[in-house]
Parts: structure tokens; sequence; C-alpha cells
């Protein structure tokens, strides 16, 4: 094991260590409540009224285990469709193991691509805590001996994790539907829309390319912040091993649903073995998931989701954990907007396989683990397939398939994982190298300052963002306004450094897995409706960029900065987008280091 590895791990348990007591205590308490034999007659009689009479007489006499499911499904979502048929197929794979189940809950999902530069993204980030809210909603009946979750895109998987694991005397395994099949390459739409916002593409030509890039059911084929979930599930532990990207409507995607049912029912504790989702989520499994991440050049959004996730299971994970693992985790795959390739050719080069095996075998991930299909990691580290029909794994090849999208750990495409903590009196923020050109790294620039995205957009169409600068863009925290992604920002940035600009972006909002080219400052804390530093800066105040520094700071004096009045936001909240009913989730949001959820889990403890 890298000494790193075991340095990090050991920091993260030592800090924790009261926290995580405190909810290992609550998982022994909920374990000893008997599922269902202490329910009172009519609470019973309510919960079986719907079910067949086999299923009433079996979760009567007890014995075996009755599985909640919980899905995302909506056919808003592409990713999201293919799970409508997905209960019922698990129903019947459970009942041939003798298990029952129950459609327990269904979670709001909401899409990302669909909301962007809408006011509706300001309740993307607030969904992942109202989604594990409405799980612990479906689970709190009480008559449950596991849970299959059923999730795939952003806030969602996080949310369902989050969830669970208050429910963590439960076994868990998380239930993917996998990617569309490519279309329209992912550089190729970016540069239409870079054309776009020059003016130089109709938007017909827009709409068509758009299309052609979305164009079926299945997760978006760009390696953001749904499919990372993905990758990250696997190096939890948490998937039938190979899930991730796995085609919908296909054979081997199947036979891998019917056994997520196999396996909840046997890690019940009325089965061959019991695995409570709360003790297998531990510190080991945390910073594998964060090597995971970075080694395969992930979405920035896991710097909120994983903290989150962490406090959930009782652990305090820092952006001081990620800045050490980066510094020897390498960066083992090019996915866009990392590289040229899209996540279908990520997996047809080994995918999440590839970076677990290539990981465990130079000790930069904790291997003897437990996972949702046996002990140890090992696992992950071997691709799934059909053999005469019946699921099966198999080892990956020991070269590289493609070495422009994957490589071996030896010979990496950057020794580092491409996290930055910077730091500086401005606060605190990560960045994402790995998609940003080495030249772009460093950037003394002065600023330009708006409280908005439309704002910029408007300053950029009126040709108002010239020569070399730093956008910066406040009022977009969690306190704010909700932590938007800021996606309309990348296209016209991008143009402005083409054109020959030096410019970098420094925010309180977010970016997620798109983010790449232009150096971003991300996730700013404290944000500016905090009293953040980001609140008092002008038009014209130099500020320094320096990835390989660590350091973000404007060159003004102290004193000068302190006393200085702090803007106020110039935004209110838009009408017809259901904000208004958020006002609670504004006030009570922590801060981004923290997670940025407003689940107040120290007032459990």
């Amino acid at each position: 094991m890298h000494v790193v590895i075991e340095q990090v791990t050991a920091a993260l348990e030592q800090r924790s260590a009261a926290r995580r007591k405190r909810y290992l205590e609550r998982l022994r308490r909920a374990a000893e409540r008997e599922p269902r034999r202490k329910l009172g007659c009519s609470n019973l009689a309510h919960a079986l009224a719907a079910q067949a009479d086999d299923a009433r007489l079996i979760m009567t006499q007890g014995g075996a285990p009755h599985i909640a499911i919980v899905s995302s499904y909506n056919d808003l979502l592409s990713a999201h469709a293919p799970l409508r048929e997905y209960p019922e197929r698990l129903k019947t794979a459970l009942a041939r193991v003798g298990a029952t189940s129950q459609f327990a809950a269904g979670v709001p999902a909401m899409c990302d691509g669909i909301t962007q530069g809408e006011a509706g993204m300001q309740l993307s980030l607030f969904s992942r805590d109202l989604i594990a809210q409405a799980t612990a909603i479906g689970l709190t009946h009480a008559i449950f001996d596991g849970g299959l979750y059923l999730g795939v895109c952003d806030k969602i998987v996080p949310g369902l994790l989050i969830g669970a694991l208050t429910f963590g005397h439960l076994p868990a395994v998380f239930v993917p539907a996998g990617p569309m099949h490519s279309g329209l390459a992912n550089k190729e739409k970016a540069a239409i829309r870079q054309r776009f916002v020059r003016g130089e593409a109709s938007r017909d030509e827009l709409l068509a390319a758009e299309q052609a890039a979305y164009h079926q059911d299945g997760t978006c084929t760009f390696y953001g912040t749904a499919n990372t979930n993905q990758l990250l599930m696997e190096a939890m532990g948490l998937h039938v091993p190979g899930s991730a990207f796995v085609h919908p409507h296909t054979p081997l995607r199947e036979a891998i649903t019917d056994e997520a049912a196999r396996l909840v029912a046997r890690n019940s504790r009325q089965g061959e073995r019991y695995l409570a989702l709360g003790e297998q989520i531990d510190a080991r499994v945390l910073v594998n998931a964060v090597a995971a991440l970075l080694a395969s050049g992930g979405s920035t959004n896991h710097g909120l989701h994983l903290p989150a996730i962490a406090r959930a299971a009782g652990y305090e994970l820092t952006w001081e954990d990620f800045a050490e693992l980066s510094r020897v985790v390498p960066l083992l795959a090019r996915v866009y907007p990392n590289g040229a390739a899209d996540v279908n050719q990520f997996q047809a080069a080994g995918g999440p396989a590839w970076i677990i095996r290539e990981l465990l075998g130079a000790g930069l991930m904790h291997a003897d683990v437990p996972t949702v299909a046996g002990q140890g990691l090992q696992d992950y580290a071997r691709e799934p397939w059909l053999e005469e029909g019946r699921l099966a794994w198999r080892e990956l090849p020991q070269a590289s398939p493609a070495p422009d999208i994957v490589r071996r750990v030896e010979q990496p495409f950057v020794a580092d994982g491409g996290f930055v903590l910077l730091r500086g009196n401005l606060g605190r923020a990560m960045l994402k190298t790995s998609a940003v050109d080495p030249a772009h790294w460093r950037v003394r620039a002065p600023a330009r300052v708006f409280d908005s995205q439309e704002a910029v957009q408007a300053a950029y169409a009126g040709g108002e963002l010239t020569g070399d600068l730093v956008l910066v863009v406040r009022f977009q925290g969690p306190r704010a306004n909700g932590m938007p992604e800021l996606h309309k920002l990348m296209p016209l940035l991008a143009n402005l450094q083409q054109a020959g600009q030096q410019v970098a972006l420094v925010t309180d909002g977010r970016l997620s897995g798109a983010s790449g080219l232009v150096p971003g400052a991300l996730h700013l804390t404290p944000e500016a409706a905090r009293g953040g530093m980001l609140a008092k800066l002008r038009d014209g105040d130099w500020i320094e960029l320096d990835a390989r520094q660590s350091v973000l700071r404007v060159e003004v004096e102290e004193g000068v900065l302190q006393a200085r009045e702090a803007a106020v936001a110039s935004h209110g909240l838009a009408a017809g987008f259901g904000l208004e009913l958020f006002a609670a989730q504004r006030q009570l949001v922590g801060p981004a280091d923290q997670g940025a959820t407003a689940l107040l889990w120290d007032s459990l403890e």
C-alpha cells in the first residue's frame, strides 16, 4: 500500500473517530429492531394489503428477505428512461431466490442538461438532499431487509446513497442503466457550441448537432457527473462488478440487473452473508472513491458529493484529502472533456475495471474491502460478459488496447490526479487541471466582476470582454442561489482563450464534469453570500491564479480589501421555477467544502 494512501486513510479515521462511533451506534440500535415482527397487526396489514397471496404468506412467516426498490425513473431524463421496466424485472429476479419486494419510493430526478442556463438549475444541488429525504421516507416504513437503488445522473446517485446510509443497517446494491450509443462526437458538439456563441452557426444547426449528440435513451456519453457516479459506485463496491457502462436493452445488461437482485438478497440477514451498508462504507472505501475519481479525471461535482456522502457515513472527508491523494494518484484515462474519447470508447478500452486494476496493482487503492459482490475489490478489476448465456467475468488485457484512452500506471498521461486546492486571501477553491493545457495553469490579470451568468453573456455579446482577464462570477454559491452549474460560460471563455487572451474563471458556483480548457477556481468558499472576500472584489483588481503553486489571491492590501463595503446580490428569485419553496434550504445549507448540504447531520448525534 502506498504510504500516502495509508496516511490519508489514517488521518480520515482519526479526525472522524467520534462522529463515526456515533453513526455506528445508531446502526446497531437500528439493526436490533426486527423488521416486520415488531410491527402492529394493523401496520403490517397495511403493508401487505396490495400484495399477492404468496408474498403475504412469505412476509408474514418471516425467514426470507423483503427488499425495497427505490427508483428515480422518469422519461424526462434519457439516462433514467430505461429504468421503467426495472422494478418488475427485479421483483421477478428476487422471487427466484425466495425473496419478496415492494416498490418503496420514487424519488425526484431533474436533468441538468434541460435546466442548463435556466433558473431551474438553482434547484439542482438542492435536489440531492431532497432525494436523500425521499429515499428515507420510502424506507421509514421499517419493513425492509435491504434496498435496490435505481439511479444514474448528477445529484441522484449521491442523494440515493446519502438516504441509504441513514438506513445503513440494511444492505444496498446500486443498479444503473448504462449509456446511450455514441452519436455526434463530443468535440464536434463543443465546436458547434463555440461557433454559435460567435454568431457563426444558426440555431437550427446548433439544435441539429445537440440532437445528434443526445439521440436516444441512456446516459450522455461525455464523462461528466452522471458517468463519474457510475465509476465511483464500482470503486466503492456498490454495483454488480462491471455494471457502469453496459448499454441498456441488451442481454448483458439484463443479466447484470438480475444479479443485483440476487446479491442484495444474499447480503441480507436472511441470506448467506450479512453486509450492512453503513459498515461497508468506511474510510478505506471513501479513499478508494477519491483515488478512482482522480485517476479517471472525473467530475468536480464530487468535491461536493463525496464529502456529503462521507458525512452521512460518519466521516469528515476534506478537500485537503483530495489534494494529498492527487499528488500520488496518476491520471490513467483520457475521456471527454479530458480527451477525445467518449464513455463507450472508454468502456471498450477497459473502462472502470482498467482504472481499478491499475490502482490496485500500484497500492493506490485498498484491496481488502467488503463489496456487494464479495470480499475484495479485485472483483471489480475484470469485465462482465455472457458465457453461453450466463453472466461471467474475464480478465482485461495487460497492454492497453487504446493508449490514447487508457494507460498503465507506469506510463500515465499525467503523474498526478489533476485536483488542485487553491488557497489565498479570497478563500479556498478547487481546480481541475486534467483538461487544461499546462500553458494556462497560471493566469495573472485584472478582474471582470459579474453577479450572474446572464450578465457575462451580455457583456460578451457586447464585445466588452477584451484583453487578458479573470472572470469573476459571484453570488452563485449554495447560500446565494443553490449553486447552479455555469456551463453557458465555457463556450465564450474558450473563444476568448482561442483568440489569444489569457483568461481564467473564479466563482463560488459550479461547472461539473464538463469543465475544461480554461482554468476555473470553482466552489470558492466562503461564498460571497456568506461574507466571503469575493463580495468585495471590483473590476480591475489584479488576481493571480496559479495551479502549480496552489495559489488564488487578489493583489489588494488586506486592510484595503477588508475596509471595502461588500456587494449585495443584484438578482432576485425568478418566477415560475418553484424557487420560493426552497428558501429554507438556502438558509440552512452548509459551505461547499463540507458538501454544501442542508441536512443537519449533527442534530442527530
